[in-house]
């Protein structure tokens, strides 16, 4: 079943441990729904809830909201035919106002706290939607760092994410594969590997993101290529 189909179905039985995203499936099913702890699915719609209102909210964020930021959020998204209503229904709910992002954030920060490289994944989601103008303005860059912060996203990933959309932040290759500068030749090429592994799209899915989110891993495929190709130019390799 297509996640935005578990959302109806979630909306429709229970909330994901109360809160923002909570209430969000309960304004989408219009009637009050039942509190209980969220098991693999419900973490799965929680992900994909989470994505959509905060992708929603920084499109408010520097004061305007445009077209090519909801197209920008659709590519890193697969909607099967059928639920572009429902779709636009989620996004909608959280497009009216910035406020109230923090608790969004806080929420999913909690519900993967074990689990950070999907929070990882998402906050690349959130980049690649405020890149969708050409630019991150300053309003944009706040609100992810922001975002960054409630889950516990370190700065070195954050400046290698922002960085790699031409955001103003100073990347450091070498944090993408957790290693140092002085690292050898043979330490640089086995965590490129593992790195490839980590963020393989079939490593995203069994971090708990839904099959409709693997955009985003072939972006940070594509990345991790170039930090590694860049870093390999460097050292004349």
């Amino acid at each position: 079943m297509s996640i935005w189909g578990k959302i109806g179905g979630a909306a429709a039985g229970f909330i994901l441990g109360g809160g923002p995203i909570g209430a969000a499936l309960g304004a989408l099913a219009g009637h009050a729904v039942f509190d209980r702890e969220p098991g693999e699915d419900e973490k799965q719609v929680a992900f994909t809830m989470g994505v959509t209102a905060l992708a929603a909210k920084m499109a408010r964020a520097d004061g305007q909201s445009t077209d090519a930021e909801f197209n920008a959020f659709k590519r890193i998204v697969h909607i099967e035919p059928g639920f572009e209503g429902d779709v636009r229904r989620v996004y909608m709910l959280a497009h009216e106002t910035v406020a109230g992002f923090e608790a969004y954030a806080s929420q999913l920060g909690r519900l993967f706290r074990d689990n950070p490289g999907l929070l990882e994944d998402l906050l690349d989601a959130l980049f690649f939607v405020a890149a969708a103008d050409g630019t991150i303005h300053d309003a944009e860059l706040a609100y992810l760092h922001e975002v960054a912060r409630r889950f516990g996203i370190s700065d070195a990933a954050f400046n290698n994410l922002c960085a790699s959309y031409g955001g103003p932040c100073e990347p450091d290759p070498y944090a993408l594969f957790n290693i140092d500068p002085d690292a050898t030749d043979d330490e640089l090429r086995k965590a490129y590997l593992q790195a490839v592994r980590e963020n393989h799209p079939d490593r995203m899915m069994a971090r708990g993101a839904p099959a409709e989110f693997l955009a985003v891993a072939n972006e940070k495929l594509a990345r991790i290529n170039i930090a590694y190709a860049e870093i390999r130019k460097a050292r004349g390799l």
